[in-house]
């Protein structure tokens, strides 16, 4: 784990890089001083063209990398909400066989600008920038969550009930949990980006 300064893989050793979300905030490397080396690894694996998945916080490291600004969001955006897709996503390859518009899980209160080589795919009403992609689709970054579980949800509404404060885009716990319509839709969407994703020719 890259907390306790374990070594990245071999750049060759993998075809995918999927960055996962966390606490923590992509400006905090003071704080958590792997931040700096894992940019720099998601710099190395977007050279080495690989295909680079970025969720929640994988996607503000990303779109960081890639030059855009991410910054403290207005409000938090936490539990089920929709997102609606925009014009281009409709043309790409990755988004475009995605409905134009679905309910996702949302954890987050910080956002990321989109950098100026990619393109906006989904925007929600609390947030405008809720997924993007860079190079054709090789790279794509979504604030959303679509591979949360159950079982997830309740770990994170335990360990972070700080966040659960009463505001417009907040629910609450019991809102949250016990989605299952919810999760296979989910599911089924991940799959059908994934699967786009793969499509795309590396050059």
């Amino acid at each position: 784990m890259l907390y306790y300064d374990e070594a990245f893989p071999a750049m060759d050793s993998f075809d995918w890089l999927v960055v996962m979300g966390g606490p923590m905030n992509v400006y905090e490397e003071k704080d958590y001083p792997f931040l700096a080396r894992e940019k720099k690894f998601i710099v190395d694996a977007i050279g080495q063209k690989k295909r680079v998945l970025g969720v929640c916080l994988g996607a503000q490291l990303i779109s960081d990398v890639l030059g855009g600004k991410v910054t403290n969001g207005p409000h938090k955006e936490i539990g089920w909400h929709k997102v609606t897709l925009t014009p281009e996503a409709k043309k790409s390859p990755v988004f475009g066989r995605l409905p134009a518009e679905f309910v996702a899980f949302h954890w987050h209160g910080d956002t990321f600008a989109i950098p100026a080589s990619a393109k906006r795919m989904a925007s929600s009403e609390a947030y405008e920038n809720q997924a993007f992609e860079h190079d054709g689709g090789r790279v794509v970054g979504l604030q959303f969550h679509l591979e949360m579980t159950d079982d997830g949800i309740n770990r994170l509404a335990k360990n972070n009930s700080d966040d659960l404060v009463p505001g417009k885009y907040v629910q609450d716990k019991d809102d949250l949990l016990h989605k299952d319509g919810l999760l296979q839709e989910n599911y089924r969407l991940l799959s059908i980006l994934l699967d786009g994703m793969a499509k795309i020719s590396i050059k």
